[in-house]
């Protein structure tokens, strides 16, 4: 689901595309567009209309971006319903997802070059007006659920303001204030097909876009378009609450879950580290499957972390070497004369799991598995 280049690639487009160039060497029915487009229109709160440099946009993303738009829409199948879920909460239109789409390419931790961050690219200033927190480990404008929720917050005042969603789309990439000059320069016009050449040449692209985007979405398979399957969706996820800090790497060698999955689920943490504030909780999204391993054997687990920690952080005179070290079943008693290894038996029984005889003895779970040469996580 990794998809840095998409975004790059957008932004291209975005700061390039004109809607007035016409597009050659590219087979297109106008006539059957047009009928879609009308379609599209009787059900959506948004101004669907035809007109030639929405056809020109449309025809350039299908000549230039197929395969972009085949691995858009798997992440899509990740973030889609929880937008929805969030749109719907604050009656914002769920035509709005599309808006994340050409904002950041759905990569969580786009970062603009004008320093827009994000799903929803916030600015500092209007992230931190919307409650999102910025530190040296955190960047709350790049976790998915708080992101999507001041984004709603900001739409609906956007809304409040014009009453018109043409005109927040407008307005979220121009800034409000650009917006009501086009419209008093227009006249009395207020819809942005009239206004639209008062905008920001970057904003005269970018509703026609949008709208592109949302017709290729739902238009997909009548333009050969095949959407890729999405190995995880964001309600097959879940988080925990953690009660120390650990690094993605050490999450990755406990849980044998890839560090870019990691980055993946958790974009907020931008140094792949999880901090631990007492007085603000910090969470861990995983794959369900493995969220119930680290709830299982979490004890285990920060026991294995306290130790790791405790032994990077001993001066060199005193470090243990690492052929003496030893943990739990497979532990070293150490005297003041000689190191010596010995080992611990212990007989399963009925109803034990890993967890517990980690737990039990002390010792991380990896290491467990390593001395009895277990693959899986059940002990039979």
């Amino acid at each position: 689901l990794a998809n840095e280049d998409l975004f790059a690639n957008m932004q291209e487009d975005l700061a390039r595309i004109n809607p007035d160039d016409e597009v050659t060497d590219f087979s297109f029915n106008t006539e059957v567009f047009k009928k879609r487009l009308k379609a599209m229109d009787a059900k959506s709160p948004f101004n669907i209309e035809y007109n030639k440099g929405l056809e020109n946009i449309v025809k350039a993303y299908l000549k230039n971006r197929p395969k972009s738009y085949e691995r858009l829409m798997a992440i899509s199948e990740y973030y889609f319903p929880m937008f929805e879920e969030h749109l719907a909460k604050y009656n914002v239109p769920l035509e709005i997802k599309y808006l994340a789409v050409i904002e950041s390419a759905l990569n969580p931790r786009a970062k603009s070059h004008v320093g827009a961050t994000g799903l929803w690219q916030f600015m500092y200033p209007t992230g931190k007006q919307y409650n999102l927190e910025v530190n040296s480990y955190v960047d709350e404008r790049c976790d998915p659920l708080k992101a999507t929720e001041a984004a709603c917050q900001y739409l609906s005042s956007l809304y409040n303001i014009f009453g018109d969603w043409d005109l927040v789309l407008a307005s979220y990439n121009a800034g409000p204030g650009n917006v009501t000059k086009a419209i008093r320069r227009s006249g009395t016009y207020k819809n942005y097909w009239n206004i639209r050449k008062n905008l920001p040449k970057e904003t005269q692209a970018y509703n026609p876009t949008f709208l592109a985007t949302m017709y290729i979405y739902e238009h997909a398979k009548d333009h050969g378009i095949k959407a890729k399957k999405a190995p995880l969706t964001y309600f097959e996820t879940d988080t925990v609450m953690v009660k120390r800090q650990m690094s993605f790497k050490q999450i990755a060698t406990l849980l044998d879950v890839p560090v870019s999955q990691l980055q993946f689920l958790n974009p907020i943490y931008k140094l792949d580290v999880i901090p631990f504030v007492s007085e603000k909780a910090h969470y861990l999204r995983l794959p369900k499957d493995k969220l119930g391993l680290f709830v299982s054997n979490e004890q285990a687990i920060y026991a294995f972390i306290d130790h790791e920690e405790g032994q990077r952080e001993k001066p060199f005179s005193n470090a243990v070497p690492e052929k003496e070290e030893a943990y739990a079943a497979n532990y070293t008693k150490k005297s003041s004369k000689k190191s010596k290894t010995k080992t611990q038996s212990y007989t399963v029984k009925r109803g034990d799991n890993l967890g517990a005889i980690s737990q039990k003895y002390g010792v991380s779970l990896a290491q467990l598995k390593q001395w009895n040469k277990i693959k899986g996580n059940n002990i039979h």
